[in-house]
């Protein structure tokens, strides 16, 4: 009884011993693959909504700073973002939309407009963002 004993130890030895086999990390791996793909068609339509409804937003405290500097400029003329860093109504840091590029600030009269040039940074393109945009403008651009 005792050799027996003493073969089942050496058994359990010898499997502790041998780990895993290639076949189970294999396996492993392949669900972290699939767990992980799932997880990229879920979540990066979000990343890019968030991107547009970033850029919707700080497009609209540039447009409020640069109607308060049209107010209390003397000139009254159309400020440039450069202005509005300069004159300290917008952090010099801030200037930027989520891709990178600089935010472009038009005005019409006392009607201002403030546009991103969206996530292929050229301008005029149907992914383009305005600081007046409706969620449905934030899910077309994101669709994009």
């Amino acid at each position: 009884m005792n050799v027996n004993l003493e073969n089942r130890i050496r058994n359990v030895k010898k499997a502790a011993a041998r780990g895993v086999t290639l076949v189970e990390v294999l396996i492993v791996l392949a669900i972290m693959a699939i767990i992980a793909g799932g997880a990229v068609t879920l979540v990066f339509p979000r990343l890019k909504e968030s991107r547009v409804k970033q850029a919707v937003l700080s497009a609209g405290v540039i447009k409020t700073a640069a109607q308060t500097y049209m107010h209390l400029d003397s000139a009254g003329g159309c400020p440039s973002v450069k202005d509005l860093v300069d004159g300290k109504q917008i952090d010099g840091r801030k200037t930027d939309d989520p891709w990178g590029t600089q935010f472009k600030i038009a005005c019409d009269g006392d009607e201002i407009t403030v546009t991103s040039a969206g996530a292929d940074r050229k301008d005029g393109t149907p992914d383009d963002v305005k600081d007046d945009f409706k969620d449905a403008d934030v899910k077309r651009v994101a669709g994009l």
